[in-house]
């Protein structure tokens, strides 16, 4: 896989997140804050790191944001910063943007100005934390868009000892088995053959909805 370079602007909790992930696995990243002392705690972590207010466009081009391929703005509560901050990046030339947001309204501002990727971070991890609340079962999930989820499920007693290919639960939701965890054994669900026994991790692909039925069910002993 080919590696990017990355400009993180704004080094709070978020973009210093953001920042020390992106570098821990092993792409050129550069950190920036206006707040010196945000910038000196990353100096040993981050490829580079500047202090520079990002709603200074020469400020950002002196510090050769122009020349990575992707900006991440993690701005805060500073909304014209983050909106600014925004232009400029893209008045650079960076070829991808993602942006922090902190409000729907701010989050269509964005989309506006051209953001590749508006992310509202408190919303997004609120909903991922209630599914889980919501059903035990589940133990994590990721949208793959137009509806469509892949979740990790944790098989109850009730489908213990059923073949994947035979649970007419499977087909009553329109959920699809792709596989499963036991123990550190991946195993395929393709055939159908596969026998589920409690307490597996079953990936399972459906839309939103579907999913929440056929866990809900599982969950209240249907």
């Amino acid at each position: 896989m080919k590696t990017r370079s990355f400009a993180v602007i704004g080094l709070g909790t978020f973009g210093s997140t953001v920042a020390s992930e992106l570098a821990r696995f092993g792409n050129p990243v550069l950190g920036i804050d206006i707040d010196g002392q945000y910038v000196s705690r990353l100096a040993e972590t981050l490829t580079e790191v500047v202090i520079a207010d990002g709603k200074d466009e020469v400020a950002l081009k002196e510090a050769g944001v122009g020349g990575y391929d992707v900006a991440v703005v993690a701005i805060g509560e500073d909304l014209e910063a983050n909106v600014l901050c925004t232009m400029n990046v893209k008045m650079l030339g960076v070829e991808t943007i993602w942006v922090k947001a902190l409000n729907r309204t701010h989050h269509r501002i964005l989309t506006k100005l051209g953001a590749d990727r508006v992310i509202l971070p408190e919303h997004e991890i609120g909903q991922h934390i209630a599914q889980m609340l919501h059903n035990p079962l589940v133990r994590d999930y990721v949208s793959l868009g137009n509806g469509y989820h892949v979740v990790d499920f944790k098989v109850p007693a009730e489908l213990d000892g059923k073949m994947v290919g035979k649970a007419a639960i499977f087909e009553k939701y329109n959920v699809r088995a792709l596989g499963a965890m036991r123990d550190n054994h991946y195993l395929s669900c393709d055939d159908g053959d596969l026998r589920l026994r409690e307490d597996d991790k079953l990936l399972l692909l459906g839309k939103r909805s579907d999913l929440r039925h056929f866990g809900d069910d599982l969950r209240d002993g249907n």
